[in-house]
This record gives structure tokens, sequence and C-alpha cells, in this order.
């Protein structure tokens, strides 16, 4: 039987939250749902995890403009709003400016306990100061990319979706960036990394926010576990020279995330560095307690 010698070292579990919100707050949680404010609005969505009872009264929760009634599928349903809200509002979060829309995914155009993301990325790209190029696939609405332009990077921006690059320009305009170094491309992320690849493009910075499963613009299928390997592959040529940073988050997969945390490691193992992996928590501000929304790693080149 293998054991591990006395220099193998294994990585700790970090939980990351956030505590910069003004504009969010995760008020309360439990019978399988939470309680949550976007601005001055406040929503009901399901929460698996909160198995435990609300801490908060039931009258309190009754006062929400509105609760996303999930289906038997594991994102579908609809929104019953409970009084008229707008379509859109606008949020702010540490000098960044975006809009806020219920969808038939029951999310409201960005991830919240992804700030601490934009956070990290932001304060990399400040401290390698100018020429710094990043990548970001999987875009969605745009606010790591947003927070990477902000700090001066100049920033490629993926999605496979028309609508959220739409979506994500409104940002940059609303956030006062139009003039930062900003390309918005509408394609599938492994196809476009290629064609980089080909052309001999080179990032320091590469954010990966991938999806369980996923379509291209052209109906290229995305699996998670099946599509990601390649694409990690894939990337390396794009990041050999003088990597800054790689930051990969993952949302309702059967994995850990050590699962991120050793795909990294392999991806990055010819270049020194450190990788850290965890999960995103969100915190009540009812009963203190932390929800697990997504699991990451980020890799940091050595001595920054």
């Amino acid at each position: 039987m293998m054991t591990p010698d006395e220099t193998t070292s294994y990585p700790s579990i970090e939980l990351l939250s956030v505590d910069g919100w003004k504009d969010y707050e995760l008020l309360d949680s439990g019978n399988g749902e939470k309680l949550e404010r976007f601005g001055s609005y406040i929503f009901v969505r399901p929460e698996h995890q909160a198995i435990w009872q609300p801490a908060l009264p039931e009258k309190v929760w009754e006062k929400a403009h509105a609760r996303f009634v999930a289906t038997g599928e594991e994102s579908g349903g609809h929104w019953d709003f409970r009084v008229p809200i707008p379509a859109s509002w606008q949020l702010n979060y540490k000098g960044l400016s975006f809009l806020a829309r219920p969808s038939n995914s029951r999310h409201l155009g960005f991830f919240p306990e992804q700030a601490v993301h934009w956070d990290w990325i932001g304060k990399q790209v400040r401290n390698a100061g100018s020429g710094v190029s990043v990548l970001n696939l999987f875009g969605y609405t745009g606010l790591a990319t947003l927070a990477a332009a902000k700090a001066g990077a100049s920033v490629t921006h993926v999605d496979a979706s028309k609508k959220t690059i739409s979506q994500a320009r409104e940002n940059q305009q609303l956030s006062n960036l139009d003039g930062a170094s900003i390309r918005w491309i509408v394609d599938d992320a492994l196809k476009f990394v290629r064609r980089e690849a080909r052309r001999g493009a080179q990032y320091q910075g590469i954010i990966l926010d991938p999806p369980k499963f996923g379509r291209g613009p052209k109906g290229e299928v995305w699996e998670f576990f099946d599509m990601l390997p390649p694409l990690l592959e894939e990337l390396r040529p794009l990041i050999r020279n003088h990597p800054l940073f790689l930051v990969i988050t993952a949302y309702a997969i059967r994995a850990s995330s050590l699962t991120l945390y050793y795909a990294l490691q392999e991806m990055m193992k010819e270049i020194p560095g450190q990788i850290s992996t965890g999960e995103l928590v969100a915190k009540e501000t009812s009963a203190h307690r932390q929800i697990s929304l997504a699991i990451f790693s980020r890799w940091l080149a050595a001595g920054i």
C-alpha cells in the first residue's frame, strides 16, 4: 500500500465571502429557500442546501417582492411577482454599475458571491501595472471583465449568447468604461481558444466560469467533465509567456474544489506559482450561517 511521504502537501480548503456589498444582502435562509435583497427589492429563490429552519419570522418572508417557483427541472420555473417591479434596475459595487434582471433561470443577471473574484482580479491587474491582457471565457454579463478593465487590463470577453453580450455592453456603459480596451466576442469557447492558439495570442490572465451544460452559438455542446480537460489543454499555449493569474469557478456540478485544484495543477505544472482552492459562500445577516454557492480554484504566479 502506497503512503504519502513526509514532503507531501495537500491543499487547504478556503471559504471566500464578500464583505463589501451595499446593494446585495442574504437576509435569511431555510426550508429549501433563501431570502435576498437586490437593491430595494426582496426576492425568495430556491436553495436546496438550506435544510434548516429560517431564523426570521414568516411575516418577513411574506414581504418579498417576488418568489421564484421552481419546476422539477434543475433551473426551470417562473417568477411569482407579488407587486410590480421594473424589468431591470441599477446596482453598484465598488465603482462598477450594472443591471439586475430577473430571468427564467432564477438568476438576476449576476452572481453576487463572485465579487470576491472581481476584487482579486482587479488587485492582480493593478499590482502588475500596464500591459496586462486578460481572457474571460463564459463571461456572462461581464462584471469580471469590467473589474479587470477598470483596473487597467485589456480584456477579451467571450460568451456564446448574443443576449448576455448585449447586457454586458450595457453594464460597460453604466460603469463609465466606454473607453476601456474590451473585445466582445460571441463564440464557442473551445473554438475561440483554438483559433487564438493558431495565431499565437498571449494572455497574462484567464478567467473561466464554465457551465455544467451549455450550447455554443452554432449548437456546439458543452458538458463540464467532458470538455473542461481539453479546454485547459488548449489554453496552455495562450498563457505560456509571463502568466499572471488564472481563476476558475464552477456551479452545480458533482465535484469538490479539489477537482479544479488538480486540474489547474496539471495545467500549470511547468510554471512556478501557487494554487488556492475552496468554496464561494454567502453569509446570512440573520443567523450568520454560510451557504456554499460555488467551488473555485485560483493560480497565481510565484513572487506575486
